[in-house]
């Protein structure tokens, strides 16, 4: 294993944070099935690659709230999941809506997401002793010497795409 490396993503990158927080512990019955549903929907995009999903990380930031760091192909992907009527998040969405308009999961259990579109210069990444993780996990990891030593180097690179496009532009 190279010692440093860095994210080997070209182009823009779609991030998707996910999660959920445990209002009242005894609420288990409405909890749980959010919980587990966003297990299932790991699961279904891990089986059907072409969805879109690149890689995942589950965190916890504390014994009430969870959540997922995902990285997709792209925002496009991202929605047609979102909104694809056989995918087993419009299930899991239309349950979750039943029960929030009828005030079942009102202060028990609460759910968020963020997106964001990072274009190429605005991030950067490096990993000390590391497999691919993360962003890493995604895109693939190189060298960072590939990239450059330092922040600034890596903000500043362009893929071959990229930069073409930049000068056409």
């Amino acid at each position: 294993m190279v010692s440093r490396t860095t994210a080997d993503a070209k182009g823009d990158v779609v991030v998707l944070l996910i999660g959920m927080r445990i209002n009242r512990f005894r609420a288990v019955h409405l909890w749980l099935p959010v919980m587990l549903a966003m297990f299932r929907m790991l699961r279904e995009l891990a089986k059907d690659p072409a969805r879109g999903l690149l890689s995942r990380v589950l965190l916890s930031a504390s014994p009430r709230t969870y959540y997922v760091v995902q990285y997709w192909e792209s925002k496009e992907k991202l929605y047609a999941y979102a909104t694809a009527p056989d995918a087993f998040h419009h299930t899991a969405w239309a349950a979750i809506n039943g029960k929030e308009r009828s005030g079942q999961l009102r202060g028990q259990v609460g759910i968020w997401h963020e997106t964001y579109i990072v274009p190429e210069g605005s991030y950067e990444a490096i990993y000390g002793d590391m497999p691919a993780f993360g962003l890493a996990a995604a895109h693939g990891q190189v060298p960072l010497r590939r990239r450059g030593r330092y922040a600034k180097d890596r903000f500043a690179y362009r893929s071959p795409q990229e930069a073409a496009a930049e000068k056409t532009g």
